[in-house]
């Protein structure tokens, strides 16, 4: 007698978080959300947990708290994504340069080292971050696999503006025009410290994409203000030779770039950055916007202060920004992080208005 063969039960595979599938380039029946920020001082859990940490870098560096800040947000809202709660300025700690935290005052940082210096500690800034990627594999373990994790690095030149000033601290909140000097003043320094940045910034990333980030974003804060030359020398050109750097690495984990600021200048971002999606700032016209989607999918970009108002006008932004770019690859975001004193339940409307709660 011949055997019986019986059919083979083949598990389905999962499907893939909807950030993902947005990256890939699918339209869905609605964008993916996540909220830059989303771990804060709006929600009374993060407040209270805050306030067991000595310090802001201690409370970065400490993995458990650290995932747990990233998680409160999840548990409260349901967000697709969960970007791991860090800081874009623990780069300059890893290249020997003095960072902390005032309160009521930001950052604070020391005089920087020279760029030679730091060249030599950049290829080791994931290992001495490490601590990043114990908080990225803590939330992993603990997220549901519909929801996608992202990790982050801040970009050579937004990064750059703070170590440069160093000392000095001629940079105010919200003003970079001082920083822009030192792109004329002193070109080489400049040039040096953002190729300084590419290499660490590299490391960093690569170290929170084997740690589980299942994305990887690059945030330009202050992409904002700078003529079309600078902005091809301190944007464009860094950001070419990060991706470029990260690939080389090994990573194959998609990226997002945030040119905050932009403005007309996301198009060519978007043209000549191998970046995977480009994140739309609260300022972008919806049409910059369509023309940035034709090119590579998109991420943006509610107004932060228009979702502290609430009513009836966040209502219908929400309703532009779908009819605008629901047609195409789109994550739904803010233009910039959430606000401190943002009412929760402005964030559950935004949430249900979109079909995601």
């Amino acid at each position: 007698m011949g055997t019986v063969s019986l059919p083979t039960m083949t598990t389905p595979a999962p499907t893939p978080p909807l950030l993902l599938r947005a990256l890939q380039g699918e339209t869905l029946d609605r964008p993916p959300v996540w909220f830059m920020r989303q771990a804060g001082r709006y929600l009374p859990e993060y407040r209270a947990l805050r306030a067991q940490a000595p310090d802001f870098i201690a409370f970065c560096l400490n993995p458990d708290m650290a995932a747990e800040a990233t998680l409160q947000p999840m548990r409260r809202f349901g967000f697709d994504a969960a970007i791991i709660f860090a800081d874009i300025l623990l780069i300059p700690r890893a290249l020997g340069q003095e960072v902390w935290f005032e309160a009521g005052e930001g950052p604070r940082l020391g005089r920087m080292p020279e760029p030679d210096q730091m060249a030599s500690l950049a290829a080791s800034a994931g290992e001495h971050l490490s601590a990043v990627g114990g908080s990225l594999s803590r939330v992993r373990a603990a997220l549901e696999p519909e929801r996608a994790l992202i990790g982050f690095c801040g970009a050579p030149w937004t990064v750059a503006t703070y170590m440069l000033d160093g000392e000095a601290r001629t940079i105010g909140k919200g003003e970079r025009a001082q920083a822009r000097t030192y792109a004329y003043a002193d070109p080489r320094r400049v040039a040096a410290t953002l190729e300084v940045l590419v290499e660490a910034s590299a490391h960093y990333l690569k170290m929170q994409a084997d740690a589980g980030a299942q994305v990887l974003k690059i945030f330009e804060s202050w992409a904002e203000g700078l003529p079309d030359d600078l902005f091809e020398t301190l944007v464009l050109r860094p950001h070419q030779a990060l991706v470029r750097r990260v690939r080389e690495l090994g990573v194959t984990t998609p990226l997002i770039g945030f040119p905050r600021g932009s403005a007309a200048l996301a198009e060519r971002y978007a043209q000549e950055v191998e970046v995977d999606a480009v994140a739309l700032d609260t300022a972008c016209p919806l049409e910059v916007g369509r023309r940035v989607q034709a090119i590579k999918p998109i991420q943006g970009a509610l107004d932060p202060l228009l979702l502290r108002a609430g009513g009836e006008a966040l209502d219908r932004r929400v309703d532009q920004l779908v009819e605008a770019w629901g047609q195409g690859p789109w994550i739904f975001n803010l233009g910039h992080g959430i606000l401190p004193d943002v009412p929760i339940a402005h964030v559950e409307r935004v949430l249900t208005r979109i079909g995601a709660q």
